[in-house]
């Protein structure tokens, strides 16, 4: 009861309540109101909400039905594999590309070639070298957010303060050590955040590769939708992969604050 009482007295929680409703007034508004063409396509927000909280669908996804729960898991499978295996090899890459400057010379000229390449453009590629749509998303996902972990982990590595490093050197301490107690520390405010950029940017080439090379998940969902030409259904899709994504980027947060707070504790320094 007090969380809740808490809840109503914040400022801040009206402010997003107050975002929300005047987006739903605004789509509701063009849908219904104004006279063009291309808004009167849309489902206007209580048709979508009714489809998605319906027994019964229409179109034949809701809240009710577990085909829809089938979608979320195979792209919450793939995102996150994508997320941990770019979470496993780009921020070791981006320490090490922060912490030397001869294999940063060596490596960060192939990054800033493939790094602009749009993920779609890595589908057909990866669906001939991988022969099989499952693991050609992942790699496409993997991709996108392997370029955003490794970019930020190595400008944090290269934000330290060099007294930092200085002072270890002082002190005796070895590479180990530097590694350990300087470096990992100093540059876990921008692993964090390259790492929620890095999930969001597995749910956005998910969502791209699997309407082309996928036959369940959200993405798909969204394409047959639209191929059968079920707005609902799409709008449903989309909200859904929007929650997904703000869900799993919150949880990073969260262990990221709570690193945070060790990090406080051990060097000193607020991020």
């Amino acid at each position: 009861m007090e969380t809740v009482l808490r809840l109503m007295q914040n400022r801040r929680f009206w402010s997003m309540c107050a975002g929300f409703l005047g987006f739903f007034a605004v789509w509701y508004g063009s849908v219904k109101w104004v006279p063009l063409a291309p808004f009167g396509r849309l489902p206007d927000p209580v048709k979508v909400i009714s489809e998605w909280l319906n027994p019964n669908p229409v179109f034949g996804i809701s809240i009710f039905v577990k085909t829809y729960y089938y979608h979320i898991l195979y792209s919450t499978y793939r995102a996150t594999t994508a997320f941990f295996l770019a979470l496993a090899l780009g921020v070791p890459l981006g320490i090490l590309m922060g912490w030397s400057r001869k294999f940063s010379d060596f490596a960060s000229a192939l990054l800033a070639l493939l790094r602009p390449v749009p993920p779609l453009a890595w589908v057909p590629l990866a669906i001939l070298i991988l022969r099989g749509g499952e693991a050609a998303v992942i790699f496409v996902c993997f991709l996108v957010a392997f370029f955003a972990t490794v970019l930020n982990t190595h400008a944090g590595v290269k934000s330290i303060d060099p007294d930092y490093f200085r002072a270890a050197a002082c002190l005796g301490a070895s590479r180990k050590d530097v590694l350990f107690d300087v470096i990992i520390p100093g540059a876990l405010p921008n692993i964090f955040t390259g790492l929620q950029i890095a999930m969001g940017a597995a749910w956005f080439a998910l969502a791209a590769g699997e309407m082309i090379a996928a036959q369940y998940g959200l993405g798909f969902l969204i394409m047959e939708a639209y191929n059968l030409v079920q707005t609902p259904t799409i709008v449903i899709g989309m909200a859904t992969l929007g929650i997904l994504g703000y869900i799993s980027s919150a949880i990073i947060r969260l262990v990221g604050n709570r690193l945070m707070r060790w990090r406080e504790e051990v060097i000193g320094v607020k991020s």
